[in-house]
């Protein structure tokens, strides 16, 4: 069996067009998508769309944190709710509501997906926020604890922006790359292959070039945020994101459709 994993698109139709050629051409199994889907600025409604057709082929899909930004009061800071009236009025309602209320998390066998943790889409799994301003390795110790009552030979989660991956008795635990909004100073789009070969998963980070100055010049042409993406893609770095992406989660958070 072969899965080709997607994980942290955010709005760049540029960078899912690319990874999506290559994943097309591994041919899988199963597609995984594990969520923020849709928060960025080259060409969201576009790449939004896409991700729909994976969604109706078949793709196992799970919410990411910045979903949950798209339910009712899920915004707070200034640059957050700036770019949500952006996103409702450039982009179909129907869309957004279709990722809005996806699952956490999802079983495809064996594979168990989500975006962060398995009830928390804003915390994550493999890596840890540092202090010092960067993802570290969990404690193994406290990552035993996690992965032990998931009961899944292989578990697939993103929200770091940082791939990689380890074994945890015998579950093998993988954080998938970002297509989109890359941490570690390479802008190129990434995806993660997973192959099952004689009763073992085995893991193979792929990324991949793809047309950044378009990117950043639809940004720049379309939306008030293209200072801020033209930043973001160029260095591979995330500072520019600020405070629209960081947000911690939303108190008592509502599901959607649900009255404020």
């Amino acid at each position: 069996m072969r899965a080709a994993v997607i994980s942290d698109v955010h709005g760049n139709a540029f960078a899912l067009e690319a990874v999506l050629r290559e994943v097309r051409a591994a041919a899988p199994d199963l597609t995984v998508n594990l969520g923020d889907q849709v928060e960025g600025s080259a060409d969201p409604a576009r790449a939004l769309g896409m991700q729909a057709q994976l969604a109706a082929a078949g793709t196992l899909e799970v919410r990411g944190n910045n979903e949950e930004k798209l339910w009712p009061g899920g915004r707070r800071s200034p640059l957050s709710r700036s770019y949500g009236a952006w996103l409702a009025a450039n982009t179909d309602p129907a869309l957004l509501a279709r990722v809005a209320a996806l699952p956490l998390t999802a079983r495809a066998g064996e594979l168990l997906a989500f975006h962060g943790l398995p009830d928390n889409a804003w915390d994550s799994l493999l890596w840890v926020w540092d202090t010092g301003g960067y993802y570290r390795a969990r404690d193994p110790r406290s990552l035993l604890t996690l992965v032990q009552p998931l009961d899944a030979a292989v578990i697939v989660c993103g929200h770091t922006h940082r791939p990689g991956a380890t074994r945890v008795g015998d579950t093998l635990v993988v954080n998938a790359g970002a297509v989109s909004d890359q941490v570690d100073g390479d802008p190129r789009a990434r995806w993660t292959q997973l192959d099952r070969v004689n009763g073992h998963w085995n893991v193979t980070f792929h990324a991949v070039p793809y047309d950044i100055e378009a990117a950043v010049a639809w940004a720049a042409t379309h939306t008030p945020f293209g200072g801020g993406e033209d930043s973001l893609l160029r260095t591979g770095t995330m500072d520019a994101r600020g405070d629209g992406l960081w947000e911690g989660p939303t108190p008592d958070p509502k599901a959607p459709g649900d009255a404020e």
